[in-house]
C-alpha cells in the first residue's frame, strides 16, 4: 500500500492512509485477531453478519422499489394537543404528517 506526501503535508497522508487501511478491512481484522475465536464462535458471527447482509439489502430493494422511504434526520414527529401539550411520536408510526387536534 502507498500513500503519496505532497507539500510534506503528512496530516493529510496520514489521512489517507487511514481512509485505505479503512476500506481494506485492516482495522476490523486486527480487532478480530486481538483474542482467539473459537471456530464456533467464528461461525456464529459469520452467520449473524450474513443475516445483517441480507436484511439491508432486502430493505434497499424496498426503498427502491418505492414501499417504505428511507428515515430520515427528523422523522419523529410531534402530535400537538389542545392546550398545546406535544407528545413526540417514534419514526414508525410516523407514516403521515403531524397530526393537529382541536
Amino acid at each position: 500500500m502507498q500513500v503519496v506526501v505532497r507539500d510534506n503535508n503528512v496530516d493529510q497522508a496520514l489521512k489517507a492512509l487511514k481512509k485505505k487501511l479503512q476500506r481494506e478491512g485492516v482495522f476490523r481484522e486486527m480487532k478480530l485477531r486481538r483474542h482467539f475465536e473459537k471456530p464456533s464462535e467464528r461461525r456464529a458471527r459469520e452467520a449473524a453478519e450474513a443475516v445483517r447482509r441480507a436484511r439491508k439489502v432486502e430493505r434497499k430493494r424496498l426503498e427502491r422499489e418505492g414501499f417504505y422511504s428511507k428515515p430520515g434526520p427528523f422523522m419523529a414527529r410531534f402530535v400537538v394537543f389542545k392546550g398545546g401539550a406535544a407528545f413526540w411520536l417514534p419514526p414508525f408510526l410516523c407514516l403521515a404528517p403531524p397530526q393537529y387536534t382541536s
